[in-house]
């Protein structure tokens, strides 16, 4: 079975797609035997997402809008229409529902986890599982794209870095950690303004987009936006097909076996931190001088901030 899937529906599909019935508040389970049922009436295209859905339901929770629409032969606009069609408000809300179908609610905590499991245990669990994140990472990591996206970011005029909610403390730290070493920095988390920075890039500027799902509405536009005006587009996000690859110049991918059954990234945290982690150390080799005497510059300025 395919691991490491995507979480979110994509905007522009989103946002172009039009309601085929009426909004309906979802229903935690029995989504399965929905689809199934009203698989026989719908038109074709409707008619194979919803039987692919119902046939490949543990797969489908892992899965991006994009890939479930390859694989049942259909648009993206159409995955989204039908969810849209049966009270959900896009592709993102009728995961969640397919998992409730599949999984005791425990498992969206972690999908590792039991119920009666002790701190102990639990704390071994996640523990375990980022480990594993991190070695998993490592064993994709695309060498030639992190020589590029170090490349980009010691040329850029200034580095924009954009990240939504659980992605946010991920962008962040990437900021301060280039800021601390000596690169024009700006970080932003607020998906207003991210649209505003973004078309006010250009050639010269470099983004970093942080979303673990590729699919995250607000980074994706803001990643589109920058493309189009020119700037160098860099993207962290976990491996396989997503929307936000069609606007990445460079792609840093994890490798996190993130749960499949929550809303928020976990262990693609970690993933995503040891990248930022590496880039900034190398962009910092590159730049060494600089770098160095930055640090100790900086140093100085925030020893004032400590006891």
């Amino acid at each position: 079975m395919p691991k490491n899937r995507r979480l979110r529906e994509d905007p522009a599909t989103l946002a172009n797609s039009s309601v085929a019935g009426p909004q309906r508040a979802a229903q935690p389970r029995g989504i399965l035997t929905r689809l199934d049922a009203l698989r026989s009436t719908l038109p074709p295209a409707a008619a194979r997402i919803a039987g692919y859905i119902v046939d490949h339901a543990h797969a489908v929770v892992q899965m991006s809008v994009t890939e479930v629409a390859e694989a049942a032969d259909a648009s993206e606009g159409s995955v989204i229409n039908l969810c849209q069609s049966i009270g959900l408000r896009g592709f993102q809300q009728l995961k969640l529902a397919v998992a409730c179908d599949l999984v005791e609610p425990v498992q969206l905590i972690h999908e590792d986890l039991e119920r009666t499991d002790s701190t102990q245990i639990v704390t071994e669990k996640i523990f375990a599982s980022n480990i594993q994140a991190l070695r998993d990472t490592l064993s994709v990591m695309d060498h030639v794209a992190m020589v590029r996206a170090v490349r980009a970011i010691v040329d850029a005029k200034r580095v924009e870095v954009y990240g939504i909610g659980s992605a946010a403390p991920v962008a962040e730290d990437a900021n301060y950690r280039l800021l601390r070493v000596g690169i024009a920095s700006n970080v932003v988390v607020d998906s207003h303004v991210q649209a505003i920075s973004a078309s006010l890039t250009g050639p010269g500027v470099t983004t970093i987009t942080v979303s673990h799902s590729g699919s995250t509405h607000e980074t994706l536009a803001a990643t589109q936006l920058a493309k189009r005006a020119g700037a160098t587009t860099i993207c962290i996000t976990n491996y396989g097909k997503s929307p936000l690859l069609a606007h990445a110049d460079i792609v840093l991918t994890t490798m996190a076996r993130e749960t499949r059954f929550r809303t928020e990234a976990m262990t693609s945290r970690i993933a995503e931190l040891a990248i930022v982690d590496a880039l900034v150390a190398s962009v910092s080799l590159s730049t060494y001088d600089l770098a160095v005497d930055c640090i100790a510059k900086t140093f100085d300025v925030l020893s004032i901030k400590r006891v």
